[in-house]
């Protein structure tokens, strides 16, 4: 395997690695303080590899039709993971994303990795735009928010003001909701015409 889908590879093997670590202090009660405390640099160090795989793929010429299927499938199996967590918390009846907004972010995703499969079957491989881009960053930003908060919670220095940064998660997750449909627009733009061919 090149070295750039080893890095790719990575995002898909953290992804179960961050969710068992987040959620083990939910299920059983222990760990509340560092569980968290391990589950961030892991998961700081799999977004930090999908700088990292397109940098080597560019260095290595190791650009391929697969890595630009597997780059982006490996992102929303990290990002899916990391929401599910953050509709959790070891706070009994708190979350930090709504399920509406996971479920319309999901949807949005696994229709992007059908365009893409179909584009695919007909030679066609589909690299990211800049509005996709814009997206993922805004996936990372609010999932760090959303991660923080929790470790807050977890280490029982929850501030007067908690009820406000819960709001701005709020905004966040609608912020990325509103980017990636509007980012599928713009993939559908450029590349619906594959399914017209169908």
């Amino acid at each position: 395997m090149k070295l750039s889908n080893k890095f790719t590879l990575t995002r898909i093997i953290f992804a179960p690695i961050f969710f068992l670590l987040y959620f083990i202090p939910i299920w059983t009660g222990c760990g509340t303080k560092i569980s968290l405390l391990i589950a961030l640099p892991c998961l700081v160090f799999a977004e930090f590899t999908d700088y990292l795989d397109g940098h080597y793929a560019r260095k290595h010429n190791e650009v391929s039709d697969f890595g630009k299927l597997f780059d982006p499938f490996a992102d929303v199996v990290l990002h899916l993971t990391a929401f599910i967590c953050l509709m959790h918390s070891v706070s009994s009846q708190m979350y930090f994303m709504p399920v509406y907004f996971f479920l319309l972010i999901m949807l949005r995703e696994f229709s992007q990795n059908f365009l893409r499969m179909v584009a695919a079957k007909q030679g066609t491989a589909i690299a990211a735009r800049k509005g996709g881009k814009l997206k993922t960053v805004m996936y990372i930003v609010a999932e760090f928010y959303g991660i923080l908060l929790e470790l807050i919670v977890r280490l029982d220095v929850v501030p007067q003001y908690f009820s406000g940064l819960r709001t701005g998660a709020f905004f966040l997750f609608a912020i990325c909701v509103i980017f990636s449909y509007a980012s599928f627009i713009d993939y559908l733009i450029h590349f619906g015409k594959i399914l017209k061919d169908i």
